[in-house]
């Protein structure tokens, strides 16, 4: 097998925390303002120069392969974890022939920009085997605290391991699951069946100095479960986070802040909103949808393409997914409207 691949987007988890969600779809492809999570770490790859990629899949894998193939601007391959999955360290060290040496690691449940043309040469760096992207946050022993020396190696991989001798600058750091790895560091992974990379890998490398860490000061979400996912959605409308793939340019119609002002997005004929409909910013209208008279969206509403909103419907803090329909004098606040029903988080 060709040794192309440069990035790996890990994108086989199971979804737990995002049920019922993630019953009719696998997690990395749900809709964050008309762009799946997955497109934006394919966008991340891309926008770093990284054609070569591969998505593992395992929960509803034949989703994830069905959208890859719709993709031409990168060269995917769809590893498929069956009837296990590999867990982040297993399908990497499955992977390993066809991976380039370095590589970068893209978790496919966060919405991030982070830099990784960075990660790769911090990782290419003599006696360094991985490099780590970091985040500052003041919660950063939720995620488990992961810290940096003041020649950026590091010295404390949560509770798991320490660099002996090593100084941390700082303990207000976590992991964002976007890292870069040398082939070599898969050897450290066991060879058949689940593995975690952080437990594995790294727990080795830690102690001995071969792994660097760079602090990301720019959007890092996790959309692990739905009250986090509308979270994300309203963030993205509130323009308080970039994202690879700017969710603007695909919208229908819709209103924006940007910079303290109010504008208008998209065309009046991408989508069928009635005279007597009103939008409130922000929101976001896909393409193709149709909103009733007497129906109010937002703030913070987001319509997939093709949705109906029936006469009435008032939407606020709503996410609904491509093709839905809302019968008329519905009334939402703070829920998704998704492929198996209604949540509300």
């Amino acid at each position: 097998m060709p040794v192309t691949a440069q990035a790996f987007i890990l994108a086989a988890g199971l979804g737990t925390r995002m049920r019922p969600l993630t019953l009719h779809r696998p997690k990395p492809l749900v809709p964050v303002c008309g762009v799946t999570v997955l497109e934006q770490a394919l966008a991340l790859c891309l926008q770093h120069g990284l054609r070569s990629v591969i998505v593992n899949a395992h929960h509803l894998a034949e989703q994830v392969v069905d959208f890859c193939a719709r993709i031409v601007d990168l060269d995917i391959h769809v590893q498929v974890e069956r009837p296990e999955i590999l867990g982040t360290g297993g399908g990497l060290r499955l992977a390993m022939p066809r991976l380039a040496d370095p590589f970068a690691v893209v978790n496919g449940d966060v919405l991030c920009d982070g830099d990784l043309s960075r990660l790769l040469q911090l990782c290419r760096a003599p006696g360094m085997q991985a490099s780590m992207l970091l985040r500052r946050a003041e919660d950063a022993g939720l995620h488990g605290i992961v810290a940096l020396d003041e020649q950026g190696r590091v010295v404390q991989l949560t509770s798991l391991a320490r660099m002996q001798g090593g100084q941390p600058v700082s303990r207000d750091t976590h992991f964002t699951g976007i890292h870069a790895l040398r082939r070599a560091a898969l050897q450290r992974v066991p060879a058949q069946g689940f593995a975690c990379i952080v437990r594995s890998a790294y727990q080795d490398l830690v102690p001995v100095g071969q792994v660097a860490g760079l602090v990301h000061p720019g959007t890092w979400l996790d959309v692990g479960n739905p009250r986090a996912y509308l979270d994300a959605s309203a963030a993205v409308l509130d323009g308080l986070i970039q994202l690879p793939l700017d969710p603007w340019s695909r919208v229908g119609l819709g209103l924006r802040r940007v910079g303290g002002e109010l504008r208008r997005e998209g065309q009046e004929q991408l989508c069928d909103l009635h005279p007597q409909a009103r939008l409130v910013a922000p929101c976001w209208v896909g393409r193709g949808a149709t909103i009733e008279a007497g129906a109010v969206l937002g703030p913070h509403a987001v319509v997939g393409a093709g949705c109906r909103v029936g006469a009435g419907a008032r939407l606020e803090s709503c996410e609904l997914w491509d093709g839905c329909e809302l019968p008329p004098g519905t009334r939402l606040q703070r829920a998704v409207v998704y492929d198996g029903g209604i949540l509300t988080a």
